[in-house]
C-alpha cells in the first residue's frame, strides 16, 4: 500500500476514534502553554498539570516569571524531570519576552525557537496549538508509530516531521497530530504491544517490523 493510501486510511480510523480534539496541556494564554510544553520535557503531560498550578500560582506570565529566582521557579517544578535545567530556561524565556517582545509571547516559529529552551517541537506546538497555525510537532512517540507504521523510515523527528507533512493534508496538521498522540496512548504503547492485535499496527506495520517489535 502507498504511504498516502496508508495514511488516508489511518486519518480516518483517528477521525472516528478521536472526533474532537484538545491540547492534553492545561494553559490559559500562549505563556502558560510555552511553559507547560517546555516542562513536559521527559516529564507526562498528567504531572505537568499538577504542577503548573502551583508555578502559575506563583507567576503567570513572562514579567512576573523573570521576577522569581531561579531556586524558586525549580523548588516549584522539582519534581518533573530536569528541574535544574528547565528552572533556568523558564526564567531566561521570560526575561527574554520582556526584553524582546513586550511581554508577549512571539507568533512566529523563529522568534519562538530564539527562546532559551525552546527547541522546534516546543515552537511548533505553540504555533499549532495556541495561534492556529498549520504545524505538524513530531516527538519520539509520533517518530516512533510513523515508523512502526510506515510512513516514515527516517531516522530523526526532522525528517520524520517532513515526512508525515507530506502524507496527510495541510489542514489535518495540527488535528492529527494530537489524534496520533492521544492513539499512542490509549493503543500503540512503547513496550509491550502486540502489533498483530492493534487497531493500525496490525495492517499498516510490515512483517520486518512485527518480526523487530517481537523481539524486544
Amino acid at each position: 500500500m502507498r504511504r498516502a493510501d496508508k495514511a488516508k486510511k489511518i486519518g480516518e480510523l483517528l477521525d472516528e476514534l478521536y472526533p474532537t480534539v484538545e491540547p492534553p496541556l492545561d494553559h490559559s494564554d500562549a505563556y502558560t502553554l510555552l511553559v507547560a510544553v517546555l516542562m513536559s520535557a521527559q516529564c507526562t503531560d498528567e504531572r505537568v498539570n499538577l504542577v503548573t498550578p502551583g508555578l502559575f500560582a506563583m507567576a503567570a506570565d513572562a514579567e512576573s516569571m523573570a521576577a522569581l529566582e531561579v531556586d524558586a521557579i525549580k523548588e516549584a517544578i522539582k519534581s518533573c524531570g530536569l528541574a535544574p535545567t528547565k528552572a533556568r530556561n523558564i526564567k531566561a524565556l521570560s526575561e527574554l519576552i520582556v526584553e524582546r517582545h513586550g511581554g508577549e509571547v512571539p507568533g512566529t516559529l523563529d522568534a519562538l525557537e530564539e527562546l532559551p529552551g525552546v527547541g522546534h517541537k516546543t515552537a511548533s506546538v505553540v504555533m499549532s496549538q495556541w495561534f492556529g497555525e498549520p504545524m505538524f510537532p513530531v516527538d519520539t512517540h509520533i517518530h516512533r508509530l510513523a515508523a512502526r507504521w510506515g510512513l516514515s523510515e527516517a531516522k530523526n523527528v526532522v525528517q520524520t516531521e517532513r515526512d508525515l507533512k507530506r502524507v496527510f493534508p495541510k489542514e489535518d496538521w495540527n488535528r492529527k497530530h494530537l489524534q496520533i498522540i492521544f492513539f499512542g496512548r490509549e493503543y500503540c504503547p512503547a513496550r509491550g504491544h502486540d502489533l498483530t492485535g492493534c487497531p493500525v499496527c496490525r495492517w499498516a506495520a510490515t512483517k520486518k517490523r512485527i518480526r523487530e517489535e517481537a523481539r524486544r
